[in-house]
């Protein structure tokens, strides 16, 4: 897949994005990997999903109080990665981190599923369970106290958007000659444009 010239890196990852939306063989083409860095220096990665992107930066959301969302207030520097391997491309993004608006954060909670919403409230995320049955009756308690209501938003949940510095795109190609192109936002706001070696 060829990098369109004189585009911005968003048309380009919207593009390949579409195209991977396309792939069945793909299960989850929102599926990106986020590597954030602890008080101690130590990076971590996981994967989250991609709710939503513009040429702001790309959108995901978390319980706050769970390992990443404390990385995250900690330290904002990040990098997130997507691989869809059915196509050949990998996509490199390195920036910060900012939270998303209390409006944005509350549109895309009311979006989700009911079941998500009270899981959501239900979880202490990346804290210890002691047992199962105590987080199926946190679910049980959280639906009986939202019974017939809409369940707001927990003030422990939001969203972050990754604000890009750099972003690559990496293009397999034959004997291991791919194509690596590396877009930089440089001082004036603008993005340069360079070639690496596979």
């Amino acid at each position: 897949m060829k990098i369109v010239e004189h585009k911005t890196p968003f048309d380009i990852f919207a593009h390949w994005f579409e195209k991977a939306k396309t792939k069945k063989e793909i299960y989850e083409p929102t599926a990106m990997c986020l590597a954030t860095v602890g008080e101690n220096g130590v990076p971590t990665a996981r994967m989250v999903l991609l709710k939503h992107f513009d040429e702001r930066g790309f959108c995901f959301y978390t319980n706050l109080t769970s390992h990443k969302g404390k990385e995250l207030v900690q330290n904002h520097n990040v990098a997130l990665c997507f691989y869809w391997g059915i196509l050949g491309i990998q996509i490199r993004i390195e920036g910060e981190v900012e939270k998303v608006s209390l409006k944005e954060a509350d549109n895309y909670f009311a979006s989700r599923r009911r079941g998500s919403q009270i899981g959501a409230w239900a979880s202490k995320q990346s804290c210890e369970m002691e047992n199962e049955e105590e987080f199926k009756e946190r679910i049980a308690q959280i639906t009986k106290d939202f019974e017939g209501q809409e369940i707001p938003r927990p003030p422990f949940w939001s969203g972050f958007r990754v604000v890009a510095k750099k972003i690559e795109f990496w293009h397999e190609g034959d004997f291991r000659l791919h194509n690596r192109e590396v877009y930089s936002i440089a001082s004036d706001k603008k993005w340069e444009v360079s070639k690496l070696y596979p």
